[in-house]
C-alpha cells in the first residue's frame, strides 16, 4: 500500500478521520487504556441497585482490525449509570467494556445518530475473564461476580480491570556530601534520624501512587569495634524495609558502601505535597562498634515515582 495522503499538517489540504486515528495512535505509542489512573472506575450506585456508574475520564482505545485503523479517544464527563441485569437461580459474570464500533470497519451503527462508542455489558463470561472479546475495538473497565438472585449490585461485587495506556513516571536524582565528621555512638536500640546529611524535601507529583527509592551511602566509616545496625528509608509518615549492617572487622577505622532500596506506596494524602525523605538508623546493643560519614563520604538518593490504578 502506498503512504496515507495528504500528511498531517498541510494548509488547503483535507485531513480523513483514518489519518487523524493514526496520529492518536501514534502519540499513544500503540498502547491502549485509560489515560490517567483515576479514569473511568466502575462502582456501585450510590444508592446501591441494579446497575453500576462509571465515572469521570478519557480513554483511548486502539482499533482490532488492523495497524491502519488507527485509535479512537473518548470521554466520560461526571458518572454514567450502566444498567445491570439481575441473576436467576446461578451465578453470573459480566464484563464491563468500552467499544467503538466505527461502521467503516464493523457494524452498522450510524456516527451521525447512533453511540458509536459505548459502555456495553458482555454477560456469561468466565469467572477470571480480563480481556474484551476477540475482534473487538474495546477495552475492559470490571468484571462482576454476581452471586445467584442479585438484583443490586455492590463493591464487593467488581473486580477493576482497567489499565493505564502510558503511566506517567518521574525520576529525580539527589546528592548530599557532609562538610563535617558526623558520629552516631548509641548502641541504645532505638532509632535514629541518621546520618543528618542524608534528608531531603521531596516534591511528589499529584498522580503518582508508588516510588522506588534507592539510598547510596560511598564511604560509610567504621571503627572501634564490631557493627551490627540496621538502616530504613522514611518518606514522610511512610516507613521502608531495613537493611541489615553486620560488620566483624573489629577495631580498626574501615569504610565501606550501603546501599537501602524500598518500594513505597504514596497515600492519597501526600500526592501533589513535599514530603521529607531521610535515612534512619538503628544500633543494636550487642555490638559496641561506632558508624560515621565525613568529608570523604557521598550520599546519592535516587527516586522514580510512577502512576497506577486510583
Amino acid at each position: 500500500m502506498a503512504l496515507i495522503q495528504p500528511p498531517l499538517m498541510v494548509n488547503g489540504a483535507t485531513h480523513s478521520a483514518r489519518v487523524m486515528r493514526m496520529m492518536a495512535r501514534n502519540l499513544a505509542r500503540a498502547s491502549q487504556g485509560v489515560v490517567e489512573g483515576d479514569d473511568l472506575r466502575v462502582r456501585q450506585l450510590v444508592t446501591p441497585g441494579d446497575g453500576v456508574r462509571v465515572g469521570d475520564g478519557a480513554a483511548i482505545i486502539t482499533g482490532a482490525t488492523s495497524r491502519s485503523q488507527g485509535s479512537y479517544t473518548l470521554f466520560n464527563v461526571g458518572d454514567t449509570t450502566v444498567p445491570i441485569a439481575a441473576t436467576g437461580s446461578n451465578e453470573r459474570n459480566d464484563l464491563i467494556i468500552l467499544r467503538v464500533e466505527d461502521p467503516e470497519y464493523e457494524g452498522t451503527l450510524d456516527p451521525m445518530v447512533d453511540a458509536i462508542g459505548h459502555y456495553e455489558v458482555v454477560s456469561g463470561v468466565s469467572a477470571n475473564q480480563t480481556t474484551a472479546p476477540s475482534g473487538y475495538t474495546a477495552i475492559p473497565l470490571a468484571r462482576l461476580n454476581i452471586p445467584p438472585r442479585t438484583a443490586t449490585i455492590t463493591d464487593s461485587m467488581i473486580t477493576d480491570l482497567r489499565r493505564i495506556a502510558n503511566p506517567r513516571r518521574d525520576r529525580r536524582l539527589h546528592t548530599s556530601f557532609p562538610s563535617s565528621l558526623s558520629k552516631l555512638t548509641y548502641q541504645d536500640g532505638k532509632w535514629h534520624k541518621w546520618p543528618t546529611a542524608a534528608s531531603w524535601q521531596i516534591p511528589i507529583p499529584p498522580w503518582a501512587t508508588s516510588a522506588k527509592a534507592i539510598v547510596t551511602i560511598a564511604g560509610l566509616r567504621m571503627y572501634d569495634n564490631d557493627i551490627w545496625a540496621k538502616m530504613q528509608i522514611a518518606l514522610g509518615s511512610d516507613l521502608g524495609q531495613d537493611t541489615i549492617i553486620d560488620d566483624n572487622q573489629g577495631t580498626p577505622v574501615r569504610r565501606q558502601t550501603v546501599v537501602i532500596a524500598d518500594n513505597i506506596s504514596i497515600s492519597s494524602g501526600q500526592r501533589g505535597t513535599t514530603q521529607s525523605l531521610y535515612l534512619q538508623t538503628y544500633m543494636y546493643k550487642q555490638e559496641t562498634g561506632n558508624l560515621s560519614v565525613d568529608s570523604g563520604t557521598s550520599i546519592i538518593l535516587d527516586i522514580e515515582f510512577s502512576e497506577g490504578l486510583r
